[in-house]
Parts: structure tokens; sequence; C-alpha cells
């Protein structure tokens, strides 16, 4: 979320009133930033963004646009933290592990077992390929 989704004086016009630059900008900056934060109440996308727009007074073209600013960071926010998502995963499967054993949840703890397994590369195939195979047929009584 360090860049910005308003380019450098996209927004600057001259006007005989007035001139918009910077602190419209900011403005913009700060309602992604409120749509950013409220992105996790479970609301569908459309249901958010109707949403932003008429609790932000702006059109629902703008609110979309806004929307495209917080996808934006979201696609940043996963790259940053892509890279020590599976230090963080392993950390709370483990930790999921001590407390199924410590409640006596024996079969939570095998599911987190096999899930930790898969992750260091011990795959359901290898298992497979090392378990005795048992055929059974059946002879017609001719």
């Amino acid at each position: 979320m360090t860049d910005s989704c308003v380019p450098n004086n996209a927004f600057v016009k001259q006007n005989t009133r007035r001139k918009v630059g910077r602190s419209a900008d900011l403005a913009i900056e700060q309602r992604c930033q409120r749509l950013y934060k409220r992105q996790l109440e479970g609301l569908t996308t459309r249901q958010l963004v109707l949403d932003h727009a008429s609790k932000e007074g702006i059109h629902v073209n703008t609110a979309w646009t806004d929307w495209k600013c917080v996808n934006k960071w979201n696609a940043e926010d996963w790259q940053k933290d892509r890279e020590y998502m599976l230090a963080r995963l392993q950390g709370l499967r483990i930790r999921l592990f001590n407390q199924a054993i410590k409640k006596g949840q024996l079969q939570t703890a095998a599911q987190v077992l096999d899930s930790l397994g898969k992750v260091i590369g011990e795959s359901v195939e290898t298992v497979n390929i090392q378990a005795p195979e048992l055929s059974i047929k059946v002879e017609s009584k001719e």
C-alpha cells in the first residue's frame, strides 16, 4: 500500500475558481484506504462497492475505480507475503498439532501430520507404493 493509486498530476485541472491537485489525490487515497479496511466485512464485491459509493457520496463508477486500487494493493500484499507464507503455515500447523494432542483430538492430529508430511515431500503416492497390493478374484463355478 505504499504506492499510490493516483498517478502524479492525474487530477490537476486548471479551473477559474480553484486548482485541484495534491489535496484531491490525498482525499482519493484516503477513500481507497477506507475501502481497503472494509473488504473483510463479509460483503460481496458488488455490495461493498455500492455501499462504498453511498457512504462516501461518490458515483458508482468512481467506487469501482477505488475498488481497482484496492485490488492492486491486495496483489502487492500477496506478492510480499507469499515468500513467508509457507513458514507461517508450518508454524500454524505445528501449533495446531500440539493443541490437538493436548486435548486428545487424535484424528485432527493425524490430519495435521498428513498435511505436514505432504509439505516435506511425503506424498500419498509414496505411501501407496510401499504398501503391499492385494488382489481378490472370484472365479465362476464351471
